[in-house]
């Protein structure tokens, strides 16, 4: 396919995405299948235009005067095909019946527009309006970088896994993709988004997967795993384990020594946990039917940590699915902080005394955050907080980044400030009738 008919089969996907408000992923195989003559090349291409012109849909619509289907996927076609301004006018003009056709003098001339720097919040970091308050909160002065970043692909976060293999070996078994050590995460290997048209690599096809040697998991995740203290011997609860990422890097972090408990409220989302666990060698998890509070109950007072990765709205993640920041609404986020706080009522039942409580989100947004972090203290005097500073020096080694929003009790990673995904990280300790007696 050319490049101008790439261009107008990227207006298509956009137009059911739009209009229809399918999901990005969902729109995008719709098409496949409907285009089966487009190459996995071609396919590729699309996709990385239309992620593109989510991401940055507010700043693209203020170039060419509008948030068409037609309009963002010529605005996004640039930097998403790596063209000059004129190579894009040229190839929508190339005469072939499947181009989206010669661009207009008005959106010519939108693709090279200044916007200059009096922009609102909202239109120059590419969100929606309706969250700029919540933003502002978290990120005060620097809400338009932090923001930015999310505009821009990602890489691909690996996590070398330490019962198999260490990084060096994964970076040797992947050098193709250019692979490179982790800032901060000791186990992590990133792989650069090859960018333009180009497709991310599909790792898990890679023989050094099959074998276990890494998973696919950002090094947000990473950190947040390191910073939760499990270490060989002790008793983990995974409480809201998913398909298990958190367990895996877990049950590598201590050495397939003690136990991990793996509970998930939804069958479908554990399911894939157990192939997982088999690749890697992990031999100290064991699953808790899902749904099954009671079999949970049984445990209370008896885990060194409790780790909840906590439902959430998945704003730390919008470089990766920018579809889903323009699906988040009022009534989303609602259904979510009542989630949070029915897991952490769940969760501080079954800490130990002297044990710690992990509360973790892939989100950027207070509510979700520090508001649901001083919700869970409130009025509680069994839990203290733990400086994530302090698990930082313990466990990662070293000084401690600067959290994103600031504070020194808790972590907030960003792609701006870390390289990350958006990740929260809250850590408590369990007080015990003595230490509780003597305050």
């Amino acid at each position: 396919m050319q490049i101008g008919a790439r261009m107008a089969a990227g207006a298509q996907v956009l137009e059911e995405i739009l209009v229809r408000h399918l999901p990005a992923a969902m729109a995008l195989s719709d098409w496949g299948r409907k285009h089966r003559f487009a190459g996995s090349g071609d396919r590729s291409a699309i996709g990385n235009l239309v992620y593109d012109a989510l991401r940055r849909r507010h700043t693209i619509a203020a170039r060419l005067g509008g948030q068409t289907p037609r309009a963002l996927a010529i605005g996004a076609a640039p930097e998403a095909f790596q063209l000059t301004v004129d190579e894009v006018i040229a190839a929508a003009n190339d005469g072939s019946p499947h181009s989206i056709g010669p661009l207009s003098d008005e959106e010519a001339a939108g693709l090279g527009r200044d916007l200059g720097d009096d922009l609102a919040a909202h239109i120059a970091g590419d969100f929606p309006e309706m969250w700029t308050a919540s933003l502002q909160r978290t990120f005060g002065d620097r809400l338009v970088a932090e923001m930015q970043a999310f505009g821009q692909r990602a890489p691909v976060g690996l996590r070398a896994n330490a019962l198999k293999a260490e990084p060096a070996k994964v970076i040797k078994a992947l050098a193709k993709f250019t692979p490179q050590p982790a800032r901060y995460a000791p186990h992590g290997v990133i792989l650069p988004h090859p960018g333009g048209g180009r497709r991310t690599p599909n790792v898990e096809a890679d023989p050094a997967h099959g074998k276990g040697w890494f998973e696919v998991q950002d090094e947000g995740s990473q950190i947040v795993a390191a910073l939760s203290g499990a270490g060989p011997r002790m008793q983990v609860l995974d409480l809201c384990a998913g398909a298990g990422g958190k367990a895996l890097a877990l049950g590598a972090q201590m050495g397939n020594t003690g136990q991990i408990y793996a509970y998930d409220r939804d069958a479908g989302q554990l399911r894939p946990i157990f192939e997982r666990l088999k690749r890697a060698g992990v031999r100290n998890v064991q699953t808790i039917a899902p749904g099954d509070e009671a079999a949970l109950l049984e445990h209370a007072d008896r885990f060194d940590v409790v780790f909840i990765d906590a439902p959430c709205s998945g704003s730390g993640t919008w470089r990766r699915r920018p579809d889903a920041k323009w699906r988040l609404s009022p009534e989303n986020l609602a259904t979510r902080l009542r989630d949070q706080q029915t897991v952490l009522s769940l969760g501080r039942q079954l800490v130990k005394p002297g044990g710690r409580l992990i509360y973790v989100t892939c989100s950027i947004l207070p509510e979700e955050n520090i508001d649901q972090a001083d919700w869970f203290l409130n009025g509680d005097d069994t839990f203290e907080r733990l400086a994530f500073g302090d698990l930082w020096r313990v466990t990662i080694g070293g000084d401690p980044p600067q959290s994103a929003d600031g504070r020194q009790d808790s972590l907030l990673l960003t792609p701006a400030s870390h390289g990350t995904d958006g990740f929260f990280f809250a850590a408590f300790r369990r007080l015990s009738e003595t230490e509780r007696s003597s305050v």
